[in-house]
């Protein structure tokens, strides 16, 4: 049983190790892209700060589109743009790519919905006050805004590490390879199990951070 473990363990610890380093780069990558994409989808609207139908149609319109697809089919139609973009479109440097495709859009939405919750009589209060555009963005939408868009980040994350989970299937590494070479392809049960246990941990133990830290912004809002 000890010799069992002492050969799982450097597995699922190297299989965890590139689980998280595949959910660190692609979340700050795909956050840069997809928080201003959120901004852009509010203030763009007919009733907001910037209106321009244009705009909001095009946005609107790509991030529906890249929503639609399901991730394993988002990651093999875009290999020849993986490719170009990082060489490959295998292991994590492959897996990359597509996870910041499927997630930024995933995330302007979600942030796009938290922004929409602020009142829009504050704003209304301080463009009468005389305040910028970018002022109202950055000082009032996204402050008033902040505990929503936690959540919403703590949502995406999660979804960010099903998505790793899949991208097994191109020798992608993390907990989703090792699930699919050891727990399916050979069958290996403790494999498996130990897989699906460390993933559940780890996304209760984001989902409670996530959920502390919103309450937390919330009262100091």
């Amino acid at each position: 049983m000890m010799e069992r473990f002492d050969e799982l363990l450097p597995l699922f610890s190297i299989s965890l190790y590139e689980t998280i380093l595949m959910v660190a780069i692609s979340l700050v990558i795909a956050t840069i892209i997809g928080v201003p994409l959120g901004v852009l989808l509010v203030i763009t609207r007919a009733d907001h700060l910037a209106p321009n139908r244009w705009v909001f149609q095009l946005l609107n319109t790509v991030v529906n589109i890249i929503r639609s697809l399901p991730f394993i089919i988002l990651m093999l139609a875009i290999i020849p743009f993986t490719e170009l973009i990082v060489g490959t479109s295998i292991g994590i440097r492959g897996a990359i790519v597509p996870l910041i495709v499927y997630i930024a859009p995933f995330i302007a939405r979600l942030v796009e919905t938290a922004l929409l919750e602020v009142d829009y009589g504050i704003i209304e209060a301080y463009r009468g006050m005389g305040a910028s555009r970018g002022q109202i963005v950055t000082r009032i939408i996204l402050r008033e805004a902040r505990s929503g868009i936690l959540l919403c980040m703590t949502i995406a994350l999660i979804g960010l590490i099903g998505a790793t989970a899949m991208a097994g299937v191109i020798g992608a590494g993390g907990l989703g390879d090792l699930a699919l070479r050891y727990g399916y392809q050979q069958w290996d049960l403790p494999v498996m199990f130990g897989t699906v246990i460390i993933l559940i941990v780890l996304v209760q133990i984001i989902q409670s951070l996530g959920n502390y830290g919103a309450k937390k912004l919330k009262k100091t809002a």
